[in-house]
């Protein structure tokens, strides 16, 4: 009896041993050092950077040794960059070096480097940001048999749109929504894109694919056709959709461009060929979907002009809202897909500084 209590007590005690050692707060990992543990430690100095398409960022990743290790240099250090998925065992390389070899992939090819402002400085750099930049990167630096890992998220100032093709509404596939916020100069969102642009007060109730192909919507004014009256606000999600054969809507994400959003003055309507010639003569190109969309929300273009775009429809941008322009919201007003060949408006040029 009396050596059965003994090891009762043995056993609590290791639980509660084991239990504070490895209790996690949110976020935040605590290393345990023991004395034959690891001697290579990764730190990031912020875990969460902002900028916008077209920016630069850096990245930051540091790394430590313990010096009193008698191999201590005596390996050659190796970094290597990755960028996390929403598949958590998939990763994609984005630039890896060791001594004198380095190598990019991908679209980072040309645009990524170290900073090495100290030897033990593993940040990344990356030049002209582009919209499939956004995301969450790792640093893991290895020496001999020791690697550590950090984590830091690039985020992008930008704007969340719903969006349907000619065809109507959930008519798309997840790969066709790929490309159709591609073809509009934007990317599919994220989930935490979505849920931004719901915080800030966008309402939708139209379901739509997310970059993680989950199909989701947002609601900030519950009502019965979405979801239902007596409901809270937030984020309706439909869950993961087969993404071949399910079709719905799709939330796009663009950002800053390099160059110039404007409504041609023109003496006459046009129609969409018109539209399309009509910009190219001025030395632009008809303008898409996410361009609108970037200049009413980043640079607060107004205008109360209905005219064409790329897709074939047609909107108008109003940040100012007046009688008879949106009297109640700013918003982008969309006017339709109306008949190409015989309806008549204005259009929408951008031209580019690259």
């Amino acid at each position: 009896m009396r050596s059965l209590l003994f090891l009762v007590l043995i056993s609590f005690c290791w639980a509660d041993h084991h239990a504070a050692n490895f209790t996690l707060e949110h976020d935040r990992i605590i290393h345990i050092h023991a004395e034959n543990g690891p001697r290579l430690f990764v730190e990031a100095e912020q875990t969460k950077l902002f900028s916008q398409r077209g920016g630069n960022v850096t990245l930051p990743c540091k790394f430590y040794r313990d010096h009193a290790s008698s191999d201590s240099g005596s390996h050659k250090i190796r970094v290597k960059w990755t960028k996390l998925t929403s598949d958590y065992l998939k990763e994609v390389d984005v630039y890896v070096e060791m001594g004198y070899h380095k190598k990019s992939y991908g679209n980072y090819q040309g645009r990524v480097f170290l900073r090495k402002s100290t030897e033990n400085d593993a940040s990344l750099v990356i030049n002209n940001i582009m919209l499939e930049d956004y995301g969450k990167y790792k640093c893991e630096v290895i020496e001999g048999l020791e690697d550590d890992t950090a984590v830091v998220s690039l985020d992008l100032q930008g704007i969340v749109f719903p969006y349907f093709p000619r065809l109507g509404r959930y008519n798309l596939n997840f790969y066709e929504a790929q490309k159709a916020c591609l073809d509009q100069d934007a990317v599919i969102a994220s989930f935490d894109q979505l849920y931004e642009a719901w915080r800030s007060g966008l309402d939708w109730c139209n379901a739509g694919w997310l970059s993680d192909g989950s199909v989701q919507y947002p609601i900030t004014n519950p009502r019965e056709p979405c979801g239902g009256k007596n409901t809270v606000p937030g984020i309706r999600n439909y869950g993961f959709s087969n993404k071949d054969q399910n079709r719905y809507d799709v939330f796009c994400f663009t950002s800053h461009f390099n160059g110039r959003f404007y409504y041609l003055i023109h003496p006459t309507k046009l129609t969409y060929d018109e539209a399309v010639q009509a910009c190219l003569k001025d030395g632009a190109q008809i303008a898409k979907v996410g361009q609108i969309f970037a200049a009413w929300k980043l640079l607060g273009y107004d205008r109360c002009d209905a005219g064409w775009l790329a897709d074939g429809s047609v909107r108008y941008p109003i940040s100012k809202p007046r009688k008879r322009c949106s009297p109640t919201e700013a918003a982008v007003r969309f006017v339709g897909f109306p008949d190409k060949k015989h309806k008549l408006y204005g259009v929408y040029c951008f031209r580019s500084y690259q």
